[in-house]
């Protein structure tokens, strides 16, 4: 008191443990007081600290003896002081539910060990693991200061703020951060980006900004309850923890042990492992909350017995002794009423708790079950519009279940928010809701957010999808889960679109019978398709589309059923056989012209010629030709064919063909214009598909120089839009030339990316193929003999004889260099090959083999065979212009003189 000045105000040690987490304070250092003998630590009061956890609401009520955890609270602390020294560090608590993993964050985020840090904190929560970067949104809120009654333009102020205070750099930042919190935004080369391209963008920016303020003061980033996480979160976990080693920066995570990471390996990761506290600790905890009376020891021990020395079963194990009134007196200062013979102790937290739920007063009890039907988190409003009961016999109500420790207040202002104690209280009060009531009050929740909020139903589409599909509320509940899962679907985010979709399609069912309704199930199950993989969900696919049609057919829908047929042959196109992939293109492309749709028409006769290229490419090119006159300028600049144009992406389809049949003079001006075109309309990914395809051509002429910077671009363009689709074929190709180079290392890693994302559709088979060239060429023979295998064992499952031509040529290579023993074997694949190419018109691969019989007959010393062989491969690759390989065949000659 005599210390500190006027206006201010000063607490030593004892009274900040008291108050931690209430109040912020500056450290002034060991100062002598008049009457004490030595100098105490004083700190100065600089502020409060606002409740956002039910550690920190609970702490109002007193939190219980932190007990057994003082070697994980000091490892906390180091961590912290090498992360404040340019050392980042990621540490996770790992333990069951109960444990002290929260109370263990709290102790270290509400320490004085933390003063000059910025904390930000964030959680999941049990149903939140379809709900893309929740715990991410939340955190960015407590950054920005952003309220729940914020409107989209206080929001957009608030960050706008925040980010140019810290940088003007970060100005850039802006709109992927208002589009993650659902601000709409007017940006056209945001709009312009693909889905994964806004995904990648996002992760990024979302790193940036945290990686940008820790520049300014050290960074504590808190996430709780990982096991709950969603799919984009983990993504920018992962991210963030590998550009930690030079950050000023502590990741802190907690975790049940069922959840996993990749982070193990990593030298700045550290793992607490969270048990039960032993029998001393458990009695020490137990002590604290129940007293020292002697006649209580029976029950010490019976209790730590039951629990296992588990914090929160103890916890509420005691509530429960309290409310039956076998224990009675205050905190602390218990007294045993009832013998402990008598006592009959739940053998489960579940069975605690529902023991509890059960004892509460009719309306008390019928209130907490209003509130789980909100969710963990129950805001007031919400619960005061469900919740059917006066204001004041409402607030009384809380003020009851507070008191017993059911909820807590989570948040005061701008709204009163209340949370439940644990998830396992929520889960056990939820569950004991007869089935009638809770459809009632999950439908009451969606009426209720649609009225209070009407302008934010987008940002909570997640919400409202859930209350509606489980409030029965079907009309609505489509609505909603088709807006949920168009939003995941936006962000890349497939596996939870399909959860939404499908939610989506079980309210369809539930809809009365009308035209409209079947065209809502058509469509979503079109939706569906694009969310699903194309391999590994083939069959599925399949019979959703095979679902489709047949609701298609029954509405006599055209339109529609030109588009699933359309869809289906892309399938069989990707996952075979080719064969059935021509035959749905060709009736969606007659269904498409009787429907007179000029765009529709368009789009099946690609698929068509793509169609025909699983097969023989010669009559892709006849239908690409026609197709590309027939693109006036009006649907060149707007036609699309999937994620890609279709002016640029039909040229690079039909110069690629050109390239296979050996008319590479048409193929390569073809491929110019497709690269010309796709650069106008900055478009890319039809770039990165164009770059993909073109540089094949000059590869495939054996023009490297001409073909490298394409791939190489190529490459780089799609690990930034996420085309996964385009990744195994550019790497392997881009390997293929580095080892031709002699860069082997850069080429080996590459190649083995391609291999390793290459599942087996016409694309990765081809991956295949071109990698195992590679392999041969970096030396690695049995790798390339076992990938060039796998590729036409899946080239003729397929039906694709040309990959399957390619493949066998490979092998011929292979087999030819392990040495003369292997020359019968290299001569077989060889004469395959040769057969498969001359059928198709494959030109450049017919000399190819050519070229491979006449060094195998030279080796032989068939010499007679080896001059014609040769003869045949020279002349062939002077007429098609490949220089590079017109050379190899001439040496080849050479050497038979």
């Amino acid at each position: 008191e005599q210390m500190a000045k006027p206006g201010s105000t000063l607490l030593t040690g004892d009274t900040l443990k008291l108050a931690e987490g209430y109040v912020q304070v500056r450290p002034l250092g060991s100062i002598p007081v008049k009457g004490l003998e030595g100098p105490v630590p004083v700190y100065e009061l600089t502020g409060t600290a606002a409740a956002r956890s039910r550690f920190q609401a609970s702490a109002a009520r007193g939190l219980t003896r932190f007990v057994g955890r003082e070697r994980e609270l000091e490892q906390l602390a180091q961590a912290l002081e090498r992360a404040a020294a340019g050392h980042g560090q990621a540490v996770a608590i790992v333990g069951e539910a109960g444990v002290g993993k929260s109370r263990l964050v709290w102790e270290i985020t509400h320490s004085h060990r933390v003063h000059g840090w910025l904390v930000l904190q964030a959680g999941s929560v049990s149903y939140g693991k379809a709900t893309p970067y929740l715990p991410v949104i939340d955190l960015l809120k407590a950054y920005c200061r952003i309220q729940e009654r914020d409107d989209p333009r206080a929001i957009r102020e608030r960050v706008a703020g925040k980010l140019l205070t810290l940088d003007r750099a970060l100005e850039p930042l802006l709109t992927p951060l208002l589009a993650l919190l659902d601000v709409p935004v007017e940006d056209a080369a945001w709009d312009a980006l693909e889905p994964p391209q806004r995904r990648q963008r996002t992760l990024e920016v979302v790193k940036r900004l945290l990686l940008r303020e820790n520049q300014v003061q050290p960074l504590l980033v808190v996430f709780e309850d990982l096991h709950w996480i969603d799919s984009e979160t983990q993504a920018l976990l992962d991210g963030l923890v590998e550009s930690l080693p030079t950050a000023r920066l502590l990741l802190l995570v907690n975790y049940r042990p069922e959840y996993q990471h990749a982070w193990s390996g990593k030298t700045y990761y550290l793992q607490l492992r969270i048990d039960p506290l032993p029998a001393e600790s458990a009695e020490a905890l137990l002590r604290a909350l129940v007293g020292e009376d002697p006649t209580l020891a029976p029950l010490t021990r019976m209790l730590i017995a039951r629990t296992e020395g588990n914090p929160f079963f103890l916890e509420e194990s005691v509530q429960t002794l309290v409310e039956t009134e076998v224990l009675g007196g205050e905190r602390g200062a218990y007294r045993l009423v009832r013998t402990p013979e008598a006592i009959q102790i739940p053998a489960t937290a579940q069975a605690i708790l529902a023991a509890r739920v059960d004892r509460l007063p009719p309306e008390e009890k019928r209130l907490l079950q209003a509130a789980a039907v909100i969710g963990k988190d129950v805001p007031f409003p919400l619960l005061q519009a469900i919740a059917d009961a006066p204001e004041d016999r409402l607030r009384q109500g809380l003020r009851h279940l507070q008191g017993a420790e059911f909820l807590y207040e989570a948040s005061l202002f701008p709204d009163l928010e209340y949370t439940f104690k644990h998830a396992l209280t929520h889960e056990v009060a939820y569950g004991g809701l007869l089935h009638e009531r809770r459809r009632a009050l999950h439908a009451r929740v969606v009426e209720v957010i649609e009225r209070l909020w009407p302008d934010r139903l987008a940002e909570q589409a997640e919400r409202l999808a859930h209350h509606a599909m489980r409030g029965e509320v079907w009309d609505r509940a489509l609505v909603h889960a088709r807006q949920a899962g168009a939003k995941a679907a936006s962000r890349s985010l497939h596996r939870e679109a399909v959860v939404y979709i499908e939610q989506a399609l079980a309210a369809v069912d539930h809809l009365p019978e009308s035209r409209e309704r079947v065209t809502q199930a058509i469509d979503l199950r079109l939706d569906l398709r694009n969310s699903l993989h194309p391999l590994a969900e083939h069959e599925r696919i399949v019979e959703n589309l095979a679902a489709a049609e047949k609701l298609a057919i029954g509405l006599a829908d055209l339109p529609r059923l030109a588009r699933v047929l359309g869809y289906l042959s892309m399938h069989f196109g990707v996952a075979g056989p080719p064969a059935r992939a021509l035959e749905h293109a060709e009736r969606a492309l007659m269904l498409a012209r009787q429907t007179g749709n000029t765009d529709l028409a368009l789009e099946m006769r690609l698929r068509v010629g793509i169609a025909h290229m699983y097969l023989d490419q010669r009559e892709t090119i006849t239908i690409l030709r026609e197709l590309i006159s027939d693109l006036d300028d009006d649907l060149a600049a707007r036609h699309r064919f999937g994620l890609m144009f279709t002016a640029p992406g039909a040229r690079g389809i039909l110069a690629q063909s050109l390239a296979a049949i050996g008319d590479f003079r048409e193929a390569v001006a073809i491929g110019a214009e497709a690269v010309r075109i796709a650069e106008a309309l900055d478009h890319r990914y039809s770039l990165a598909f164009v770059c993909r395809v073109v540089g094949t051509v000059h590869a495939l002429r054996g023009d490297l120089a001409r073909a490298l910077p394409l791939l190489t671009r190529g490459l780089e363009l799609c690990r930034d839009v996420g085309a996964r689709f385009l990744l195994p074929a550019l790497a392997a190709q881009v390997g293929v030339a580095r080892a031709h180079e002699g860069r082997m290392a850069e080429a080996e890693a590459l190649l083995d990316e391609a291999v390793d994302q290459a599942p087996g559709d016409y694309e990765t088979v081809w991956a295949k193929v071109v990698a195992s060239a590679g392999y041969q060429r970096a030396g690695r023979l049995p790798r390339a003999a076992e990938v060039a295998a796998t590729a036409l064992t899946q080239a003729r499952e397929r039906g694709e004889a040309g990959n399957a031509a390619w493949a066998s040529y490979v092998l011929g290579g292979v087999a030819a260099a392990s040495g003369p023993p292997a020359a019968a074997t290299a001569e077989h694949h060889y004469r395959v090959a040769l057969a498969g190419a001359e059928s198709l018109g494959l030109q450049p691969l017919v000399a190819h083999c050519h070229l491979g019989l006449g060094e195998v007959s030279r080796q032989a010393n068939a010499l007679a065979d080896a001059r014609e062989h040769l003869t045949a491969a020279i002349t062939m690759y002077r007429e098609m212009t490949m220089p590079f390989w017109l050379k190899k065949a001439e040496t080849a000659m050479s050497d038979l003189r």
